[in-house]
């Protein structure tokens, strides 16, 4: 068990939330919720220990291990993978080391001998025989595979790293576990494995994420950071969505109610109060209108952009053609004689464990990389935009405000047009003349939304766009990805995402191509159990 006592916590004065008390029990999973900003990590951090509140404490039962998944990922660069997520268990390392060192002295004593059996019981008592096949195993099933388990951690590519930390995290059944975005980076087959991972896992997890499908699977609690305050609900995500919906109208209907009688009242008194034969009616009414008040409707945290992407034209019978692409990258070969169509007005999700052959792609159809065989074709009414996986060119060094950063890409020169356009994704005011090379993560993207938005195309190419948004920016996607009446081809790591978005789902596998009209559920209903376990 883990408590929050009447917790405070403040940045330059102001308080992110206070007189936080809530408790965290074993057996349940707590999703973390709220807008960017509202203090969610920030929240996790204090339970970690990582940050001290200005007020109040955290209690943890005595003896209950607490794991965390890390966020610095060179922080192991000098370990093999495999020791990086043993790593997990602090107590196991050292009992190995203290183990290892024992066996190594030359003058073995009866003490040293006495020592080695306490710690021979206690390893295994932690499954240590079997703690790096358990490693292996949670490895393989994140998508790192038997090649790189025993490479330096700073020889992985990024994307591999930070599957390995949240194997670390995972690794040795902690008692309290702490997750901030657990989902990023992972591909779709990497979160249902992780998805029953917890809905298995006994003990307590305490989850930050923007993935709406994510936290309904997993989640018995939700705890919204809001209005300055942490308020906890129990359900997954979409029960407390209704929950509190239905709660604001019902304020806001007894309000309007509220209204109408303090109206009616107040109509009566002035009428009457100077009629004798009426003042104690009036009086009455008086005591009814001083006793009548309106429900408190606090200002939210969340703000919710406006996304709505309107082609400038239709697209024609003839939208875009591949025929056998070929890529390799350093020694691998990463796209192998792929061949599809897609045809005007299809919402196309492509899915895969293989991020780099899906954005390699991409890069390929927007004439950024060239193939090495193979060929593709654009339709003639065809216009596209594109949204990278790494926007990072955009703006790193870019010393533009952002109204003049995206004037760059719109025919608009008056600057309120412009304003107006940037107001849409949540930069109003002076936020509009930030300049583009300081952008936070989610910044970047509602900017890169923004300018799509701007270029009336009839093909939207999207890499991973929920990266870096809250869920209210990721709902604001959603549906206007819905709403776009022409053609979608995307990759998300967001089952909800896709599973709304998609009407078409390829599956890219080096050479094979799985291929099939519909839903993402659709798909997947679409093999048995073995065949599900590479998805």
């Amino acid at each position: 068990m883990i408590q929050a006592n009447n917790i405070t916590v403040q940045f330059g004065g102001k308080a992110l939330f206070e007189h936080v008390n809530v408790t965290f029990s074993a057996g349940n999973c707590y999703g973390i919720i709220g807008a960017n900003g509202a203090g969610k990590s920030t929240f996790l951090k204090v339970l970690s220990g990582e940050i001290e509140p200005q007020k109040g404490e955290v209690f943890i039962t005595p003896g209950e291990r607490l794991s965390v998944l890390g966020q610095d990922h060179f922080a192991f660069d000098e370990y093999e993978v495999i020791r990086t997520v043993l790593m997990g268990n602090p107590r196991l390392i050292e009992v190995m080391e203290e183990k290892d060192a024992l066996y190594m002295k030359e003058d073995f004593s009866e003490e040293d001998g006495i020592k080695a059996g306490e710690l021979e019981a206690e390893f295994a008592d932690m499954d240590g025989w079997n703690a790096e096949s358990d490693a292996a195993f949670m490895l393989n099933k994140l998508g790192v595979s038997d090649e790189y388990h025993y490479m330096k951690m700073k020889e992985l590519p990024s994307d591999l790293k930070v599957k390995v930390l949240l194997a670390q995290s995972l690794f040795g059944n902690p008692d309290i576990l702490l997750l901030d975005e657990p989902t990023n980076h992972l591909d779709l087959t990497a979160i249902r494995w992780l998805e029953n991972f917890l809905m298995d896992f006994e003990n307590t997890v305490i989850v930050v994420s923007h993935d709406r499908h994510f936290l309904n699977k997993v989640c018995t609690h939700i705890c919204d950071v809001d209005f300055g305050k942490i308020q906890l609900y129990t359900g997954n995500y979409d029960f407390w969505y209704e929950y509190t919906q239905m709660r604001q109208r019902q304020a806001r209907d007894q309000n309007k109610k509220n209204e109408q009688k303090i109206k009616e009242l107040q109509e009566f008194i002035q009428r009457f109060s100077a009629n004798a034969a009426k003042s104690k009616q009036a009086t009455s009414r008086k005591k009814q209108l001083d006793a009548l008040e309106m429900i408190d409707m606090p200002v939210s945290s969340r703000r919710f952009p406006f996304v709505d992407f309107k082609p400038d034209r239709e697209c024609g019978n003839d939208l875009l053609r591949v025929d056998h692409l070929s890529k390799t990258i350093g020694d691998r070969k990463v796209l192998d004689d792929i061949s599809f169509v897609i045809h005007p007005r299809e919402k196309v999700a492509f899915v895969g464990s293989d991020v780099v052959a899906k954005t390699t792609l991409f890069k390929i159809i927007m004439g950024e990389t060239e193939p090495d065989e193979g060929n593709y074709k654009w339709g003639v009414t065809t216009s596209q935009s594109y949204f990278p996986s790494d926007n990072s060119s955009y703006f790193d060094g870019v010393d533009l405000t952002l109204v003049d950063w995206l004037r760059q890409y719109t025919s608009y020169t008056l600057e309120a047009d412009i304003r107006g356009w940037l107001g849409r994704m949540l930069f109003s005011g002076d936020d509009a003349l930030k300049t583009a090379n300081v952008l936070s993560g989610g910044e970047r993207v509602r900017c890169m939304l923004c300018k799509m938005m701007l270029s009336g195309a009839n093909v939207l190419i999207l890499d991973e766009p929920t990266n870096h948004l809250d869920l209210e920016s990721i709902t604001a996607l959603n549906n206007g990805l819905i709403r776009y009446p022409e053609t979608i081809l995307f990759t998300s790591h967001d089952h909800q995402f896709v599973q709304t978005v998609a009407d078409r789902i390829i599956e890219i596998s080096g050479s094979t191509i799985l291929d099939r009209k519909g839903t993402y559920d659709e798909f997947l209903e679409d093999f048995n159990e073995e065949q599900l376990k590479k998805y």
